[in-house]
């Protein structure tokens, strides 16, 4: 796909979005002489570049769909925060080009559901011992990667964050539905509690929902 560079006149401005009735919507404002734009989607953080999108990537839209539809909707299925970005286009001899356009006035970001991720320790007995065997039970609505998890080891109470505590880290990848990780044996007085690894980061893709 060949793109252009475009002049002043013709950036797309004053993107935003919202969620209404279980459906995502996302406005802009139209450059005068633009009457079509092609609308790419993708998970924050995992834009490409506009010369490695391919046309299946992005959709054409047209200035009087989105007078018809008061902007663009979308049902909002998705998990974590989604960024729209909309790229003017110009009708030339050739057919349509789109204008590289990389900046904010183009970019809406919009946040999603929450998958939840259920948990639950549990402590086993230990009359004659200073250690007693752990079970972390995890239910998963999706699947859920090794690095976005851990558990956090604390003496005489349970860990408050991350920080509070000795920090251990998951060995592999969660799938959706249960999971009973490996048994573990901590001191009598220890408590253990599951934190995300980075909560700004996994926190707007999984709720942590202590059971």
């Amino acid at each position: 796909m060949q793109w252009q560079e475009g002049s002043e006149g013709q950036r797309i401005t004053k993107a935003s979005s919202l969620v209404e009735d279980a459906r995502c919507v996302v406005t802009w404002q139209w450059p005068k002489d633009i009457q079509y734009v092609y609308i790419y989607s993708f998970a924050s953080g995992e834009e490409d570049p506009p010369e490695g999108l391919t046309a299946r990537e992005l959709k054409l839209y047209t200035r009087e769909e989105y007078k018809v539809h008061g902007g663009y909707r979308v049902p909002a299925d998705f998990t974590g925060a989604r960024c729209f970005r909309i790229f003017p286009c110009v009708m030339g001899a050739g057919g349509l080009t789109p204008v590289r356009q990389l900046d904010a006035g183009n970019l809406t970001r919009l946040s999603g559901s929450r998958a939840k991720i259920r948990c639950s320790v549990e402590y086993g007995a230990s009359l004659f011992s200073r250690h007693r065997p752990v079970r972390i039970r995890l239910f998963c609505e999706v699947p859920v990667p090794r690095e976005a998890l851990c558990y956090v080891k604390k003496e005489g109470g349970v860990p408050l964050n991350k920080d509070d505590g000795t920090v251990y880290p998951l060995v592999s990848d969660l799938p959706a539905g249960r999971t009973d990780l490996p048994e573990i044996r901590i001191g009598r007085s220890e408590r253990i509690r599951i934190f995300f690894t980075d909560g700004p980061k996994y926190g707007e893709l999984f709720e942590i929902v202590p059971e």
